[in-house]
């Protein structure tokens, strides 16, 4: 769907949302063009019911996994992926540097320089809520959270794990959908628990309880004893209903992960290579993601946390909590690492690595706590799994508030929603299925997309 048509629909079913700060340096017209979003499910009079560039295109299929990295707190896009040094406020510290034509901060990502043909970065992404807590939401269901889809909405990496399902081995042992150290997950929606994320923080003794301290013959007697007292509560017409079907795949899942050498080798964190990615939490992460795709147990989404963005005070200050420096250390020594490995393993062209957050900061001026609150625009970075990268798709204004080229046939700010379409595409999943189980009816991979509404960034193989 082309611009105007976009923004009829948009203007037809609007829906505001408030910043938590929204500070009156905003601007009036920032404010005004933050309150559009999507509610309505209903269709605009002479909008085309037909899906022309949907219908013009498959699903590309060119990678079989997802890592998903989510930025939480909101990173200042024009200290990170769309570089400005405004008006002398941002520091030379930064160290920007033009790399192949992508303005680049070398001193807060000084090993992400090596990977940049490898990045393709979306500068044209503007977000739909100023509020951390429906962002993050949103991004990870790819729809509002507070509509009339977003109580049963499955993550996409349940959407995934279910398309993925056929592809399952009997052999495979791992969870088709893990989140690495990641509070704000969101769950698998009305879907079954065999979707769900298997959550994980972690550790250097890997996961906990993975051997019997019996044996494994004694807890396989004990597992056929267990299930002739309650089987049938856990079998298909269970007078528990849903509950009873879940609790049984949570049991099968568990089993096949005792007693696995994999497992352990996979889930653990091992001195060395921890050191390699930078001593972190999220390096731990990145490390077990790596270590989970080379084992190619049947993990096919997964995602990943790094908070500490949210630098509404002391943006620049070192030794701060709320320091891009800090962050952006910790997401450089991991990332980076992680690119490495994908490409030393063979990896990384079949897997796609998506890196933002759930919305971006204010431009000029410092606010007077020294940091930058909450701004619609964005960016995102997408690596691997076929995309073609070294370059940056849409250009903003001189300050990073607005798009002002939007770099794909759109021609239009791109959403979360176009952002999960693309995955869909690059994992051969089609984004405008519908499927037509859900409590509430008809439940769309993405929303509206019968309607031509978003889509893939078809420009990032090009």
């Amino acid at each position: 769907m082309k611009r105007h048509e976009f923004d009829q629909f948009q203007q037809r079913f609007p829906q505001e949302h408030r910043a938590c700060f929204a500070r009156q340096h905003m601007g009036r017209r920032g404010l005004f063009r933050s309150a559009a979003g999507l509610a309505g499910s209903f269709l605009l009079p002479g909008l085309r019911p037909a899906v022309a560039q949907n219908l013009a295109a498959s699903p590309k299929g060119t990678a079989k996994n997802l890592i998903f990295i989510l930025m939480s707190g909101g990173p200042s896009q024009v200290d990170t992926f769309d570089l400005k040094m405004l008006n002398g406020v941002s520091p030379l510290e930064l160290a920007p540097e033009h790399i192949s034509g992508i303005h680049w901060p070398t001193g807060l990502f000084p090993k992400l320089v090596e990977h940049l043909p490898s990045i393709a970065i979306v500068r044209s992404m503007r977000a739909w809520a100023l509020v951390h807590e429906t962002g993050v939401k949103w991004l990870q269901i790819g729809r509002n959270p507070q509509g009339s889809e977003g109580s049963v909405a499955p993550h996409i990496g349940s959407i995934i794990a279910l398309e993925k399902e056929k592809e399952r081995r009997a052999s495979d042992a791992f969870p088709p959908f893990l989140a690495l150290d990641v509070r704000e997950a969101a769950g698998n929606g009305y879907f079954s628990a065999r979707y769900a994320p298997f959550k994980y923080s972690p550790t250097g003794s890997g996961v906990p309880d993975t051997t019997h301290r019996d044996s494994e013959a004694r807890l396989s007697v004990r597992l056929k004893a267990l299930a002739e007292l309650d089987g049938r509560l856990r079998s298909a017409g269970s007078p528990l209903g849903a509950v009873g079907a879940d609790l049984a795949e949570f049991y099968d899942a568990a089993t096949r992960m005792m007693h696995n050498p994999v497992v352990d080798w996979a889930f653990r964190v091992g001195a060395e290579e921890r050191a390699r990615y930078g001593s972190s939490a999220f390096g731990d992460a990145c490390l077990v993601a790596k270590q989970t795709l080379t084992s190619d147990q049947g993990t096919r989404a997964i995602m990943i946390r790094l908070g500490g963005w949210d630098s509404h005070s002391n943006i620049y200050s070192a030794n701060t909590p709320t320091s891009i420096f800090g962050s952006g250390k910790i997401f450089d020594n991991a990332l980076a690492a992680l690119l490495s490995d994908l490409k030393t393993e063979g990896l990384l062209e079949e897997t796609l690595v998506v890196a933002g957050g759930e919305f971006g900061r204010t431009t000029g001026p410092l606010t007077s706590a020294g940091g930058r609150d909450h701004n619609l625009q964005q960016s995102f970075l997408l690596m691997g799994g076929g995309i073609r990268g070294g370059r940056a798709l849409g250009a903003t204004d001189a300050t990073g508030d607005f798009s002002v080229e939007y770099g794909w046939s759109r021609e239009r700010d791109v959403r979360i929603e176009d952002i999960e379409a693309t995955i869909y595409s690059a994992l051969g999943i089609d984004w405008t299925t519908v499927l037509n189980d859900s409590p509430i009816g008809r439940f769309p991979y993405i929303p509206h997309s019968d309607k031509d509404l978003y889509g893939p960034i078809h420009e990032l193989w090009a």
